[in-house]
């Protein structure tokens, strides 16, 4: 319950929030409870409670809007390499390697956009790009492989 006291033309209110559930809130002001609807172009700018999947670094250059996720990396049994698996749901907007490409740990690998922001992700290991999983404008679920490193 989120408390607040506001002063409007001079008069005195004290509102609690109960709870908001999609665009319906259950408020109290000055001990009369109320149920309110919100427009919803408002309920958009509203936080959202957030999950968290991965550790996000600083983005290296300035003129890079991307931050640099830290994936981690499963074996696969057939392809006897590792997996990089998406950290969270969103879009691929970009893939840096190709099939047969040597990569170093550190380097960027894909850029995937998830909740508006853009975030590289990045081989944790040397190796060779094994096979691509995903191409530019695809959209993956978290988990979903992305590229085979062997």
């Amino acid at each position: 319950m989120k408390k607040y006291k506001f002063i409007i033309n001079g008069n005195k209110y004290s509102v609690d929030i109960d709870k908001i559930e999609d665009n319906k809130a259950q408020i109290e002001v000055n001990g009369t409870p109320y149920s309110v609807e919100m427009e919803m172009s408002e309920m958009e700018n509203m936080p959202k409670a957030p999950k968290t999947v991965v550790k996000i670094a600083a983005p290296a250059a300035p003129k890079a809007a991307a931050a640099t996720a830290t994936v981690a990396t499963a074996p696969t049994a057939n392809s006897g390499g590792s997996v990089i698996k998406s950290p969270l749901p969103g879009t691929i907007l970009d893939v840096f390697v190709r099939e047969g490409d040597t990569v170093k740990a550190g380097q960027h690998l894909l850029l995937l956009e998830a909740m508006k922001m853009e975030n590289n992700i990045d081989a944790d290991k040397e190796g060779v790009v094994k096979s691509i999983k995903v191409n530019r404008g695809n959209s993956v679920m978290e988990g979903d492989p992305l590229i085979i490193i062997g």
